[in-house]
């Protein structure tokens, strides 16, 4: 939706003439007739100002310079500064009505003559919470439009970084999937509605939710929504899921229970929207205290996941602890506190969320390891191994060089399990797997086929090549039966060897050769290496 307001924002620049050659500036607009916009005081409306504050002028009578009025926090109505016949009546949620100088507030600048007593006076509409008072700044123009500029920048800002983190937690959730990531998503459009309602940027720069003259009802029913996502989020971040999982059934009735009390908000009055208000913060406070204990009591046992829990909690007591005592800078600031704590516990959530992500990634990884790796060995199994041999294939293909493998039986390893068991067999595929992973450069080039079968990837080596590391493999090999020691056991292997030809060999091609040379290399005495061509046994010399 903000997106969507920038694009409309930039398209009448956009079509304006481009600068001419030479020019060093760009002129944008025209002269017009058009009048500043300017909300009529109507009776109806001052008959709803229940509230009057009239700022006398000082024993002296005014010093005769500008004097700027900002009103802030008046949450529902419009708001009314007159002094003599200057007067401007404003809403926060329409922000063509209000002095253009005053962003966050509606302000107004008079110039009372020097020595005049006519005092300015502000009137508004009796607020729903008994502390939520409005703030009225009086100063010189430049300090209280700056402040007023900074309150605008706070509230922009909290709400331009909840779209941030929602567009990234959508990316989250277009690679895992994860339906969590999908909730986040949803919680931060709510908090965007709810902050833009809290601090009236639904109406600026013109407004773009139809809240009208029923800011209050929008406000009850996007806190009811908020907290139906806040409260269960929070309990979750403080570890109260994980260690009274049957609270679940609690959470569940919290989340639709407040989901239908902002569903039921158009039907309220003004009253029971005042009794809806009270009922949102007893709940906020109950759950807040809950939340409280579950993380500290997690804490305590030593559960560090109860930390973001914590963090996230943390403004929210320090605005329950200053709206107990009164804080005056509270007062003056609840609505950029209030926007401020979200933001906070949109971020820990999402920090939650990306701790959540790394585990899903490493489970998906460990679980790709397990699918991929021989239990036994420990090496890459014939899934995974097949899979490597094809990109060695295809990089053959793409870039000519020469590829040979090397396919590898345990000689007489049936009578190995019979004779000595299958733990001795167990002992003796380990062993080769070892003397054949330190015998390649990658280890991920020797892989376990099944059973007593491996297989030995060797890219870039040609014919003469891969018969030298093949016999080193075999002397490897034989060399097992040394290193186990169990009288009467024998180690050796057959291998066979096929060298890609490029044009003719597929991958079942390659293999269905080097399986043949294989049973070619038992058929001639085991213990040995076979090509197709030729036969290399132990003693023989290497071809040169």
């Amino acid at each position: 939706m903000a997106f969507a307001l920038v694009l409309l924002w930039l398209l009448p620049c956009s079509l304006q003439a481009a600068p001419r050659v030479g020019q060093d500036f760009l002129l944008l607009g025209g002269a017009t007739d058009e009048v500043t916009p300017q909300r009529a005081c109507a009776p109806d409306v001052l008959a709803r100002h229940q509230e009057v504050l009239s700022i006398p002028a000082p024993a002296a009578g005014w010093s005769g310079k500008p004097q700027a009025v900002d009103v802030f926090g008046v949450l529902t109505g419009e708001v009314r500064i007159s002094h003599g016949d200057r007067e401007i009546c404003g809403s926060m949620h329409d922000a063509r009505t209000r002095d253009s100088r005053f962003r966050a507030g509606v302000g107004l600048v008079v110039v009372p003559k020097a020595g005049d007593h006519e005092p300015i006076v502000v009137s508004w509409t009796r607020p729903l919470k008994p502390r939520w008072v409005p703030t009225i700044q009086l100063g010189a123009p430049s300090p209280v439009q700056q402040n007023d500029t900074a309150r605008l920048l706070v509230r922009a800002a909290c709400i331009a970084v909840a779209i941030a983190l929602a567009l990234s937690a959508l990316m989250g959730w277009a690679t895992t999937r994860d339906r969590s990531f999908l909730v986040y998503v949803g919680a931060c459009i709510v908090f965007v509605l709810w902050q833009a309602v809290l601090g009236g940027l639904s109406g600026y720069p013109e407004p773009w939710l139809p809240v009208h003259d029923r800011a209050s009802w929008w406000l009850i029913a996007l806190t009811a929504f908020s907290q139906a996502l806040l409260l269960p989020i929070l309990w979750r971040l403080t570890g109260g899921d994980r260690r009274w999982p049957r609270s679940r059934p609690a959470q569940h009735l919290v989340l639709w229970g407040l989901i239908a009390l902002g569903l039921s908000v158009p039907l309220w009055g003004l009253d029971g929207l005042s009794a809806g208000a009270a009922a949102l913060e007893g709940s906020f406070l109950v759950v807040c205290t809950l939340c409280l204990g579950a993380g500290l009591w997690g804490l305590w046992r030593g559960d560090a996941h109860a930390l973001p829990g914590l963090a996230a909690l943390a403004p929210w007591w320090i605005m329950i602890g200053a709206d107990a005592l009164d804080a005056r800078w509270l007062v003056a600031y609840r609505i950029e506190a209030l926007q401020l704590s979200a933001t906070w516990f949109l971020m820990m959530a999402a920090y939650a969320l990306n701790l959540r992500l790394g585990r899903l990634r490493r489970q998906r990884d460990e679980m790709r390891q397990l699918a991929d790796t021989d239990v036994l060995t420990g090496l890459p199994n014939r899934r995974a191994g097949l899979r490597l041999l094809a990109q060695y294939l295809e990089r053959a293909r793409q870039q000519p060089h020469a590829l040979a493998i090397g396919f590898l039986d345990i000689d007489l390893f049936k009578d190995i399990n019979d004779q000595f068991g299958h733990e001795v067999g167990d002992q003796v595929l380990v062993a080769v797997a070892r003397a054949l992973r330190g015998s390649v450069r990658n280890h991920d080039d020797v892989i376990r086929m099944g059973g007593e079968e491996f297989l030995v990837l060797l890219p870039g080596a040609g014919h003469a090549a891969a018969v030298a590391r093949l016999e080193t493999v075999r002397q490897q090999v034989a060399a097992v039966t040394q290193t186990l020691g169990i009288p009467g056991l024998t180690v050796s292997a057959s291998i066979g060897l096929a060298v890609l030809q490029l044009g003719s060999d597929d991958l079942a091609g390659l293999l269905r050769r080097a399986d043949h040379a294989m049973y070619c290399a038992k058929r001639n005495g085991r213990n040995q290496i076979h090509d197709g061509e030729r036969t290399t046994t132990a003693g023989d010399p290497l071809p040169a």
